[in-house]
């Protein structure tokens, strides 16, 4: 239940308005096809998917205070947090080198579609988020860590698949002159960001309400539980 709910959160609160409002250098330039959208995000899937738990790996062994008690009781103290950006980056551009790589010789079109984006995955904010994000969220094992960064990578793809196809359908649209372009563009992604963001309610709304609903139910338990003694003990002292 946990990985579920992880997943679903990741997808529509988290990657989904970091495409929007993050990666935005590559999400507006590349979202012009769908064709082109679908590869760019499926090299961010697969990069979100192996950076993640990697930076957890680094983050939980490496980066935490007191994380470096492995090597010996001496090294305890050490904090090597303020590390976390310079090992994230280095980790983040490491794959998207092995992705351009892979990219350039499976499929060259593609590559030469993408351009200069595919190696700006490297400076992306949306990757880097996703690990920053898995970091905050304090996550706790390598599984939910390689579960939030495909979930995320996912939220990424969708959006952009998104915007990729509402840009293909408004060329035929009749569009004021002075909005064409990247004008309207830009419209298009603030009401996306806004809709995205009300995903965050739909998924996190009720939280606050269970717990005090699942604490008055313990309480009126507990409170029948003793009248229901109180009046057994009544009744013996009766007979």
């Amino acid at each position: 239940m946990e990985h579920i709910e992880l997943f679903f959160k990741s997808i529509f609160i988290d990657n989904m308005v970091f495409a929007v409002f993050l990666g935005m250098c590559s999400y507006l330039a590349v979202s012009k096809k769908v064709a082109t959208a679908v590869g760019l995000g499926a090299a961010v899937i697969f990069v979100l998917a192996i950076t993640v738990p990697l930076n957890w790996l680094l983050d939980q062994y490496l980066l935490q205070p007191g994380a470096l008690k492995w090597l010996g009781e001496e090294y305890v103290d050490y904090d090597l947090s303020f590390l976390s950006f310079i090992m994230f980056i280095a980790t983040i551009a490491t794959m998207v080198q092995l992705v351009e790589i892979v990219v350039e010789k499976f499929s060259p079109s593609l590559y030469n579609s993408l351009g200069i984006f595919l190696p700006l995955i490297a400076v992306n904010c949306a990757i880097l988020g996703g690990s920053l994000f898995m970091q905050s969220r304090e996550i706790e094992t390598l599984g939910l860590a390689f579960n939030y960064g495909v979930s995320s990578g996912i939220g990424w793809f969708l959006a952009i698949l998104a915007i990729a196809a509402i840009r293909e359908k408004i060329r035929y649209s009749n569009v004021p002159a002075p909005l064409r372009g990247l004008g309207i563009t830009f419209i298009i992604t603030g009401l996306m960001g806004i809709g995205f963001l009300s995903f965050g309610g739909m998924l996190t709304g009720g939280d606050d309400e269970a717990q005090p609903a699942t604490e008055t139910a313990i309480e009126v338990e507990k409170l029948q539980t003793k009248e229901a003694k109180e009046l057994a003990d009544n009744t013996k002292i009766v007979e």
